[in-house]
């Protein structure tokens, strides 16, 4: 089988074709840099079966071919990261709605199937958890950038459910939930792999807002298992369904044990929303998802808990030269 991963040069993109890889698939890799990193496929740049090509999913001609060549397709390009998203708002927004509408066009031509990686952000405000794939979306108002995000991913949902109604190109979508793990950075907000850099520099540990609010994490490698399978599954085809850890946790307790796991003397200190990103930022309180559909369609059950996760990070930056 040949794989297309658009953004395969990312945190979750380069675990997806190390798993396709091992099971003796082609990989053929697609990433512009931008959140990517050469790094993260470097050890994968010998095989024999992986491929790269460095550039956008909007470079129409190449993708064409890409995607033509392919059986199957998982788009996981996008703008990502709460700190990218309210800095640049318009680079979200384009990258988000006109890719996903370019790699659709060009899958429909052969009935390529595709899986859309969409986000928990969908579910914006709303304050029902844990979070059901049915539920309504309760989005902030648009002089908000931080919804930009949420807006552009829920429209590539749209647009990629209107594909499999109306031209029945077979679709999935994935809306992922906070995924972690070894490669991943804080360079655009992710919160473990920014805690566990400062505290393994014995630097302060910054948690945003008051840290009530809490969040499930679900590490890679039970992600990238999920994704496969929704993938190769046919009882996917047109379907919504949530990838992530049933179980939450409050972030400031988050920073206690990333901490703890570092052997760290770091201090945690509070940072006020309005200072960390804009006036009026606006963010969810819980975010947990229900995995009862991925369960039910999949099998899916996550295999790792928190502490888990942070060992992984925590040992990941320890032993490179990230720090």
């Amino acid at each position: 089988m040949n794989v297309l991963i658009t953004g395969g040069a990312g945190f979750i993109g380069s675990h997806l074709a190390e798993h396709y890889l091992k099971q003796g698939h082609k990989v053929t890799v697609l990433d512009n840099l931008s959140t990517g990193s050469m790094q993260n496929i470097e050890a994968l740049k010998k095989k024999p079966n992986f491929e790269y090509v460095i550039d956008s999913i909007m470079n129409r001609p190449v993708l064409a071919e890409l995607v033509d060549l392919a059986d199957v397709v998982f788009h996981l390009a996008a703008a990502v990261g709460v700190r990218l998203i309210v800095e640049s708002p318009v680079n979200t927004i384009e990258t988000n709605i006109k890719g996903t509408e370019v790699i659709l066009e060009l899958a429909n031509h052969k009935k390529k199937k595709v899986l859309i990686a969409s986000t928990s952000e969908v579910y914006g405000k709303n304050s029902k958890v844990p979070f059901v794939e049915s539920d309504d979306m309760v989005l902030g108002p648009s002089n908000k950038s931080r919804w930009s995000y949420a807006c552009s991913k829920a429209i590539d949902e749209f647009l990629a459910l209107a594909y499999w109604k109306e031209k029945k190109l077979p679709v999935v979508i994935a809306r992922i939930f906070n995924t972690v793990g070894p490669r991943q950075t804080g360079r655009y907000g992710m919160v473990i792999p920014t805690f566990a850099k400062q505290a393994l520099q014995e630097k302060p540990i910054t948690v945003f807002g008051d840290g009530t609010q809490s969040r499930s994490f679900l590490h890679v490698h039970d992600g990238v298992q999920a994704l496969s399978a929704l993938m190769e599954s046919d009882k996917t085809v047109g379907a919504v369904i949530n990838v992530g850890h049933n179980t939450e946790i409050a972030i400031l307790e988050l920073a206690r044990q990333v901490k703890s796991v570092a052997g760290s003397r770091s201090e945690i200190k509070l940072i006020p929303y309005d200072e960390a990103y804009e006036e009026g930022f606006e963010d969810m309180h819980r975010r947990v998802p229900s995995i009862e559909k991925a369960h039910r369609l999949i099998g899916f059950e996550p295999t790792k808990n928190v502490e888990e996760i942070l060992r992984d990070v925590v040992e990941y930056f320890r032993n490179g030269d990230i720090l």
